[in-house]
């Protein structure tokens, strides 16, 4: 790992919270992701599953996390099952943890080979009730391929069918949309490093430069700063190409005159940020791209001030449609008059702003939460508000990320240029 070691005292405490939740006599079974095939023998870079590595911090392939609060088995309470390695895996993967550097990450004393599990499995279900087994329930996922805890899950219930199965992503989504100071300080190190990556882009960008060019500034600052790498699939789109929401080709030639959107963050010891800025490719806006940049920023100010505690998913959102609104009909995209008889279940607003305003982040850069719970201190939000105007080759965004606390909500990018003339004098400077 790049990441610099993390406090194993997080990954205690996490596992602590996630006991309280189980019902009596349960067992909880947590695996690994796959490294995944591309063709031929080669395979993608490995991303270990978010919820293990919330338990444990574990980094690594062919590991299981088990935990049995009420195991009658001395030391059995918290089990890790590791790759166990070899002379042969030395030579062509490098190194994998040894029971005590597991130990030393992790916090669990028990720690087991991989090539052990059913047997040790099969003790501890003898003694179980339930089984809490863990699937991908995000509200957006769409899952096409089998994942480890799919096969173990299938596994589980033809071996053991006689127990009763529990869901424990509810539980998992109710613990990870609450950050800690240990999670928040993991997340502003990649804020951090994105700021590093978005100053340095800042000087580089000027007419004739590919958008593949600034990719590679910036995953050149991230690398060199300890993340792995993006956080999620850049998006660098000049001119009209800012006008598509998930535009990754990345491939044009950014010309003199246009906007360059860049939705663009590093990610650290596995946690994400999220960043979005817009800069003129030539240093300096024009009145027009001044105007409608001032109005997101406007929305992104106003909403910014709505995450607050107690608020809630639905209003939040109402509230920064009243507010585009405003901003639409002063930049002449919106008559008054319209927006009055409009149908409130198809607003108006949404032909240039039609996106959501925040998601959660966290291990997943749309990580998972409930969207039904008001808003509560710990959580973290993106702010990003847009106006896409295609006929006029201009689509603006603007992206911080924002720590709920009290009324008055952290924003862990506070220190990355976001005003017109921050931008253009770090462009010029």
């Amino acid at each position: 790992m790049k990441y610099n070691p993390i406090s194993k005292e997080l990954f205690i405490e996490n596992r602590k919270k996630l006991k309280e939740k189980l019902q009596p006599n349960s067992i909880a079974v947590f695996n690994s992701n796959d490294i995944m095939p591309t063709n031929a023998d080669g395979h993608m870079a490995f991303k270990q599953n978010a919820d293990l590595f919330y338990l444990c911090g574990i980094d690594q392939e062919e590991s299981i996390l088990v935990i049995f609060p009420d195991s009658k088995m001395e030391g059995h309470q918290e089990i890790l099952f590791l790759k166990e390695t070899n002379e042969h895996i030395a030579v062509w993967e490098g190194h994998k943890y040894t029971k005590k550097e597991a130990e030393e990450t992790s916090g669990i004393s028990k720690i087991y080979w991989l090539s052990q599990f059913e047997s040790v499995f099969h003790g501890l279900m003898c003694e179980a009730s339930h089984v809490y087994l863990n699937t991908n329930e995000h509200t957006r996922a769409k899952v096409e391929v089998e994942t480890r805890d799919k096969r173990f899950l299938d596994w589980c219930r033809k071996t053991y069918s006689m127990h009763n199965y529990l869901r424990v992503a509810p539980i998992m989504h109710d613990l990870r949309a609450i950050k800690n100071f240990l999670e928040i300080e993991l997340i502003k190190q990649a804020c951090a490093i994105t700021k590093k990556g978005f100053d340095r882009l800042a000087k580089f960008i000027k007419p004739g430069v590919w958008e593949y060019e600034i990719e590679a500034e910036l995953i050149h600052e991230f690398i060199r700063n300890k993340s792995n790498g993006f956080a999620y699939g850049p998006i660098i789109a000049s001119g009209k190409n800012a006008c598509v929401l998930h535009y990754t080709q990345n491939n044009q030639q950014c010309k003199d005159g246009d906007v360059i959107l860049l939705d663009v963050a590093a990610e650290y010891a596995n946690y994400a940020s999220d960043l979005t800025r817009c800069l003129p490719v030539n240093g300096r806006f024009n009145k027009r791209q001044k105007d409608v940049y001032n109005s997101v920023l406007t929305v992104m100010k106003k909403a910014k001030a709505c995450l607050i505690i107690g608020n809630n998913w639905d209003d939040y959102h109402k509230q920064v449609g009243v507010f585009m609104e405003e901003e639409l009909v002063n930049l002449g995209l919106l008559k008054i008059e319209e927006v009055k008889k409009q149908n409130p279940n198809f607003p108006l607003y949404k032909k240039y702003f039609m996106h959501g305003t925040s998601h959660f982040l966290g291990l997943d850069v749309h990580d998972v939460g409930n969207k039904y719970r008001p808003f509560e201190a710990g959580m973290v939000f993106t702010c990003e508000p847009g106006i896409y105007i295609p006929e006029e080759g201009l689509g603006i965004r603007i992206e911080n990320d924002i720590l709920v606390s009290g009324n008055n909500p952290i924003d862990l990018m506070a220190d990355i240029a976001i005003e017109v003339e921050e931008i253009e004098d770090l462009m010029n400077g």
